[in-house]
């Protein structure tokens, strides 16, 4: 499993990122996890995930400073990077979506969603 994809997975809600770790590894990912968005900035710099699972709703550094933060730096520019959230309407999305995250996942949502978007982006 060593040379399987690196997922990053930032939340604040420690009950979510270990159910995100649990889910991403047993569809076989390797998972680092972050715990707000200063620490998920700096693990993708330093550790050049293939994809990032950013919560919208951190302390420190908000997901979508955490992706414009990403996105401006020319390291990390093409990360895939997908915004969970509970804020679901329509207008939230396509903020995320504007501000230049790949896909937008609404909480509550499956599991099989996300690994579904992951294998989607590696595949591509």
């Amino acid at each position: 499993m060593s040379d399987a994809p690196l997922i990053l997975c930032a939340d604040d809600d420690p009950d979510i990122l270990a159910l995100l770790a649990l889910r991403l590894e047993g569809a076989g990912f390797r998972v680092v996890q972050a715990v707000d968005g200063e620490q998920a900035l700096a693990l993708a710099r330093e550790l050049r995930p293939s994809i990032a699972v950013l919560d919208v709703m951190m302390p420190r550094l908000m997901g979508v400073d955490v992706l414009k933060a990403l996105r401006a730096d020319p390291s990390t520019r093409d990360l895939r990077v997908i915004l969970v959230s509970a804020r679901a309407q329509q207008s939230d999305i396509e903020s995320g979506l504007a501000a230049g995250a790949d896909a937008y996942l609404a909480k509550p949502f499956q599991a099989s969603d996300l690994i579904g978007v992951v294998r989607g982006f590696l595949d591509s």
